[in-house]
């Protein structure tokens, strides 16, 4: 895509899509040419979630927009601080820090996510667990 973007739908870019869920990424370098920071949508299926891993390099924030779960970051120790957050909560993940996310409810969860700087989704998108949907696509699980 040789122009950047201003307005972008979820349409028409690609979905992650992992055994615990989707991630759009609405908002790369490549799509908008954004360096400061990647942005998109998690949705994570009832009952699961992502197990312990961090962002080399980056910091992240969440905002749940739907649902509820169960939210662990590491303190600047390392020791593990969990929590519940639901619609409308903010979590903060330090730089490089480990987390974890599970969906605790019946519903899915979806939370807006922001990495800054922006490039740390692509270590997700090429992760051994990602199968990739093109834009457009309903994506078959």
């Amino acid at each position: 895509m040789a122009d950047k973007q201003f307005h972008i739908t979820p349409e028409q870019v690609e979905t992650l899509l992992f055994d615990w869920g989707t991630i759009k990424l609405t908002s790369t370098p490549e799509l908008t040419g954004s360096t400061a920071f990647s942005a998109g949508v998690v949705i994570v299926d009832p009952g699961k979630g992502h197990g312990r891993h961090n962002h080399p390099g980056a910091e992240e924030i969440m905002y749940i927009i739907s649902g509820e779960g169960e939210q662990m970051v590491e303190d600047e120790h390392g020791n593990p601080q969990v929590f519940k957050i639901s619609a409308g909560s903010t979590v903060y993940i330090p730089e490089s820090r480990y987390h974890y996310s599970i969906n605790t409810g019946w519903e899915p969860m979806r939370v807006f996510v922001l990495y800054s700087p922006a490039g740390s989704e692509q270590a997700m998108r090429n992760g051994s667990d990602c199968t990739i949907a093109e834009p457009g696509k309903v994506p078959a699980r």
